[in-house]
This record gives structure tokens, sequence and C-alpha cells, in this order.
């Protein structure tokens, strides 16, 4: 797998843990999103098999990236 996905939480600053969306890593990279949005370094991860499984949305940019690398 060259990707993972990452939690992007609604409080940046630890205080809350409500996911408000889902981003694509590449490996190697995990702290920043494919759009280019900074994650915190203990944000949950899934693998990118988790695509489109998750109650919460995923980051609109880091889906067309990562189909673009994919497909």
């Amino acid at each position: 797998m060259r990707h993972a996905m990452r939690a992007e939480y609604r409080n940046e600053d630890g205080d809350a843990d409500e996911i408000v969306s889902w981003h694509m890593v590449r490996r190697g990279d995990e702290g920043r999103g494919m759009c280019g949005r900074e994650l915190r370094p203990d944000a949950r991860g899934l693998p990118e098999s988790e695509w489109g499984r998750t109650a919460e949305p995923f980051c609109h940019t880091c889906g067309a990236l990562y189909l673009r690398e994919v497909a």
C-alpha cells in the first residue's frame, strides 16, 4: 500500500477527538493530507481499503488525487 487514511479532528488542540473528516496520505508523509492539510501526529489512521466506508465524510480533494494515483 502506498496510501493510508488519517483523521482530521474538530479541535486540533487535542481537547476533543471528534473526527470531522478523513484525508488520504502518502506513506512516508503521514502528517500531511494529499490536499496539503497538516494533520495531528497522533491522528487515527486506517488502511486505504477503508476509503468510502467511514461514517465521517472524506476530503474531496484527497479523494480526487487518490483516484488519479491509483486508477
